[in-house]
């Protein structure tokens, strides 16, 4: 009897340190839910590596020359989550036809951090919308902003670029700092590479290529290059 006792004490402290540590690991659970608080947003966005300068236009082309992306600064500002964000109008054109457009909302906190805050995008085909299933805004619907360049870069570090469950769940990492690039805007140094991903589409990985001072200058994805061409619109000839 004693011994029958003791075995079902052994099961009993056995069975609470399992369920002990199932709470554990829920508990541990990490559990993505960004502190936005608009009196720590700045009115420009400078980040040396994600500089948005309204009135400026760059230009990426494909380098097959299938394709092609205007990115055009705008002067508009739109509130999301109580933060005044610059937007940013992304239009990409296949064999001249213009495929999609993308008004992007970003804004920067006064740690340097420049945070995504959602996009409106439109596909077209032969010049009528036929979807907009990309679209998603920080604070509806349960969408949450992330971050698309660091304040402070530190290589290995993963973070959160957008987060609308289901829908939009971009992450990036540093890479390296210091690369050289060459692309038909002109030669840089100390060039930011980061890796994007999303678990919605496994396998799929893209590089990007950042200049100091200028910002995005080459997406890389499988054997594509999308390369800067030119930049225009704010007073800089050449780079």
């Amino acid at each position: 009897m004693f011994r029958d006792l003791k075995h079902t004490i052994v099961l009993l402290v056995g069975l609470s340190i399992l369920v002990s540590c199932g709470q554990r690991a829920e508990e541990s659970e990490e559990v993505y839910a960004p502190q936005i608080d608009p009196a720590r947003f700045v009115e420009q966005v400078d980040n040396e590596f994600f500089p948005l300068v309204p009135g400026t236009t760059f230009l990426y082309e494909l380098a097959s020359g299938s394709e092609h992306v205007e990115i055009y600064v705008t002067e508009e500002r739109r509130e999301v989550m109580g933060v005044s964000c610059v937007v940013v109008r992304d239009r990409e054109y296949e064999d001249e036809e213009l495929v999609e457009e993308t008004h992007d909302w970003y804004a920067q906190d006064a740690d340097g951090n420049v945070w995504y805050f959602g996009e409106d995008t439109k596909e077209l085909e032969g010049g009528e919308v036929v979807s907009i299933a990309g679209s998603w805004e920080a604070g509806v619907d349960g969408a949450l902003p992330g971050i698309v360049m660091k304040g402070q870069l530190v290589v290995g570090e993963s973070y959160s670029q957008e987060y609308y469950k289901g829908h939009a769940e971009d992450m990036g990492e540093v890479l390296r700092l210091g690369d050289t690039v060459t692309v038909p805007y002109g030669s840089f140094e100390d060039v930011l590479v980061t890796k994007e991903w999303t678990p919605l589409e496994p396998g799929v990985e893209e590089q990007k290529y950042y200049a100091p001072g200028v910002g995005l200058i080459l997406e890389v994805e499988g054997g594509d290059r999308m390369e800067l061409v030119s930049v225009t619109g704010r007073g800089v000839d050449g780079n």
